[in-house]
C-alpha cells in the first residue's frame, strides 16, 4: 500500500471522485480502469515516451540495490521492466544532459569540462540536433518539466527553443527547493522558476519543488489526448541535489539515522518515490500507460558529503571512477519482451537518443554522427548489445596530474590528462580520475557519529596517473592491473589518441558580469542578445531618444519664442 503526499484531487479535479482516497493501491487503480472500458480508444503504434532523470541519485540510494532507503515504487517499477545493472552516465550533471539530448560525446560537443555555470556565456551548441526535435519532427508533442542546465545565456538556449513545446522548471544546476532562487556568490542572485521563456511568478506558491514538477507533469497528461498524438514528457526532478531539503513529514521515517545529511537525504528520495507513483498513477488513469515507455536514470553518481551513497563503487559524483559514472537506471513498459529482468549489456546515456528516436519512429541522420546506439532489442529482448565501449571522456584542462608523462603513456598519450575509457571487459583511467576512496554506507545504529566519513584510505594511489581495472571481474576497482598487462594498456592509449583526433576545442567560457539577475529584473535568464535582437533594441532606444530630444527641442524653441513676443 502506497500513501501519497497529495491528495489525488489536487492533480486529477473533477475528472476523479472524491472515492478515489490518497491510500488506493495500484490493484484498485487496475480495477478501476477496468470498470471504465476503453474509454480512450486504441493509441497510436508511436509510444508515449516518460523519460524521468534525477539528481545525484547514488548507486545505493535505491532499495533494489541494498540501500537503507525505502524506495516501493521505484523497486516496483524496476522488478517488472528491466534493470540496468551495467549503465553508465557522465560523473556530472550538465554533461550527462547534454549526451542524453545529443547522443554525443562530449569531446564532440565542446562540454568536456565541469558544468555549464549561471554566468558564463555558454550553451549546448545550436548547431547540435537534439532529441526533442527529432521526436517532435516525428509527430511527438514535447513536454519539459524541472531542472534544464544546458545554458540560457541567450534566447535560443531555452528549452522551447531546443524542441519543447513547452517548458516548466529551472535553468540552473541548483537552487531553493521552495524559494526557487540561487545565488551564486553574495552579489549575484536571482529567481529561476520558468514557464516557458518567462519568469513564473504567477505560477509559483512556494510549492516544495518534487511536488510541483510532479504536479505539473500530470497537469500535461491530463491536458493532452493520448489517442491523438504520441507524448514525449521529459520530467528532469531537481531531487536529490542539495541543498537537503524535504517536507519535515519525511524526516519521521528516518529517525533512526544519526547522519543528519544522510536522514535528510533519505527522506529526499522517498518523497521522490512518492512523486513516482503519483506519476505512475496518472499515466494509468488518463489512458498512456499501456503504450508508454518509462526510463528511469540519475544523471550522476552519489555525493557522500551531501548524504548520497555509491557502496561498494569506488569514488563519487564528479570523478570517473565506477562511483560517479555507474548508476540507477531503469525501463518499465508493458510493450518490453522480457519483463522482470536484468540487463547486463552496457548502456550508455548516449544511447537513449538513437534508441528513442527509432522506438518513436523517427529518422536519423548519417550526418548527425551520433555515438549511441539503438538499444531497445537489448534491453527489451536480451540481445547482445552494438555498444563494445564507452568514452567516458577526455578533459584537456582539468587538473594535470603531477606525475603523468608522455613517458608513462608508452609515448601514445600523456597520462598528465585525465581520460577515462571502457572497452569491454577493461577499464583505462589516466591523470587525476577524482576522489578516489569507498565510501562503505553510514552507520545506522542509535550512537552519536562524527561528522567525519569513514573512508578507506588508498595511499599507494598517490603519484599514480595512469590504471587499468578488469570491471566485470573487480567492478569495485580495487586490483590495478596497469603493470601486470601492459600490452592492454598500450591498445587502450592507442583508442584514446584516436578518439581525441576527433575531438572539438573546448568551450568553457570565463563569467560575464551582464549575466547577474540584477540587471534582468532579479531574474536568472538570456542576456546575450544575437545581431538581430540587438539591432531591434538599437532600434527601439535610438526611436525613444530621438523622439524624447525632438519634444524637449520643440518645447524650448515655444518657450523662448513667446519670451520674444512678449
Amino acid at each position: 500500500m502506497f500513501i501519497s503526499w497529495v491528495p489525488l484531487s489536487l492533480f486529477f479535479g473533477c475528472i476523479i471522485s472524491q472515492t478515489w482516497g490518497v491510500q488506493m493501491s495500484w490493484e484498485n487503480w487496475n480495477a478501476e480502469l477496468h470498470n471504465q472500458g476503453n474509454e480512450f480508444g486504441k493509441s497510436s503504434s508511436q509510444p508515449h515516451i516518460i523519460f524521468i532523470l534525477v539528481d545525484d541519485q547514488g548507486f545505493r540510494d535505491v532499495g533494489y540495490h541494498g540501500s537503507d532507503i525505502k524506495t516501493p515504487t521505484l523497486d516496483r517499477l524496476a522488478a517488472e521492466g528491466v534493470k540496468l545493472e551495467n549503465y553508465y552516465v557522465q560523473p556530472l550533471c550538465s554533461p550527462s544532459r547534454s549526451q542524453l539530448m545529443t547522443g554525443r560525446y562530449q569531446i564532440h560537443t565542446g562540454l568536456q569540462h565541469s558544468v555549464i555555470r549561471a554566468a558564463q556565456p555558454n550553451c549546448l551548441p545550436l548547431e547540435n540536433v537534439t532529441l526533442p526535435q527529432k521526436l517532435k519532427n516525428a509527430g511527438y508533442s514535447t513536454h519539459m518539466v524541472g531542472k534544464w542546465h544546458l545554458g540560457f545565456y541567450k534566447r535560443g538556449c531555452l528549452p522551447t527553443q531546443r524542441g519543447f513545446d513547452t517548458f516548466f522548471g529551472s535553468l540552473l544546476g541548483s537552487g531553493d527547493y521552495y524559494s526557487h532562487y540561487k545565488c551564486q556568490g553574495p552579489s549575484m542572485c536571482g529567481y529561476d522558476l520558468y514557464e516557458g521563456e518567462e519568469a513564473a511568478w504567477e505560477q509559483d506558491r512556494g510549492l516544495y519543488s518534487t511536488e510541483m514538477f510532479t504536479q505539473k507533469a500530470v497537469s500535461i497528461l491530463a491536458n493532452h489526448n493520448p489517442r491523438k498524438q504520441p507524448l514525449f514528457l521529459y520530467l528532469a526532478y531537481q531531487a536529490v541535489h542539495s541543498p537537503l531539503q524535504v517536507p519535515a513529514r519525511y524526516l519521521e521515517r528516518y529517525k533512526g539515522i544519526p547522519n543528519p545529511y544522510r536522514r535528510k537525504y533519505a527522506a529526499m528520495v522517498s518523497c521522490l518515490d512518492e512523486a513516482i507513483h503519483n506519476l505512475t498513477l496518472a499515466l494509468k488513469h488518463y489512458g498512456y500507460y499501456d503504450n508508454t515507455v518509462i526510463v528511469y536514470s540519475s544523471d550522476n553518481g552519489g555525493q557522500p558529503l551531501a548524504g548520497g551513497s555509491n557502496w561498494p563503487l569506488r569514488g563519487s559524483k564528479a570523478t570517473y571512477w565506477e562511483g560517479g559514472i555507474r548508476t540507477v537506471g531503469f525501463v518499465h513498459s508493458p510493450l518490453l519482451m522480457n519483463k522482470g529482468t536484468k540487463c547486463r549489456s552496457l548502456i550508455h546515456i548516449t544511447d537513449w537518443f538513437p534508441t528513442l528516436v527509432t522506438l518513436g519512429e523517427g529518422t536519423l541522420d548519417e550526418d548527425l554522427n551520433l555515438d549511441g546506439y539503438d538499444v531497445w532489442e537489448t534491453i527489451s529482448e536480451g540481445r547482445p548489445s552494438p555498444r563494445h565501449d564507452i568514452l567516458h571522456n577526455i578533459d584537456p584542462i582539468y587538473i594535470k596530474a603531477k606525475n603523468g608523462s608522455w613517458k608513462a603513456g608508452y609515448g601514445l598519450w600523456n597520462t598528465a590528462i585525465q581520460a577515462a575509457l571502457r572497452v569491454g571487459h577493461w577499464k583505462l583511467l589516466t591523470g587525476v580520475p577524482g576522489y578516489s576512496d569507498w565510501v562503505p554506507p553510514q552507520t545506522f545504529l542509535n550512537q552519536r557519529l562524527t561528522t567525519r566519513l569513514h573512508n578507506e584510505r588508498v595511499p599507494w594511489d598517490r603519484g599514480k596517473s595512469i590504471w587499468l581495472f578488469n570491471i566485470t571481474a573487480d567492478p569495485y576497482e580495487r586490483v590495478d592491473l596497469s603493470q601486470r598487462y601492459p600490452h592492454i594498456v598500450k591498445k587502450m592509449l592507442m583508442r584514446l589518441a584516436q578518439y581525441n583526433k576527433t575531438a572539438v576545442p573546448v568551450c568553457y567560457p570565463t563569467k560575464d558580469l551582464r549575466s547577474n539577475p540584477q540587471y534582468n529584473g532579479g531574474v536568472w535568464g538570456p542576456w546575450h542578445k544575437d545581431v538581430r535582437e540587438q539591432q531591434e533594441e538599437d532600434e527601439m532606444y535610438n526611436n525613444l531618444f530621438t523622439n524624447h530630444l525632438g519634444k524637449k527641442r520643440w518645447g524650448k524653441k515655444t518657450k523662448n519664442t513667446k519670451l520674444r513676443r512678449g
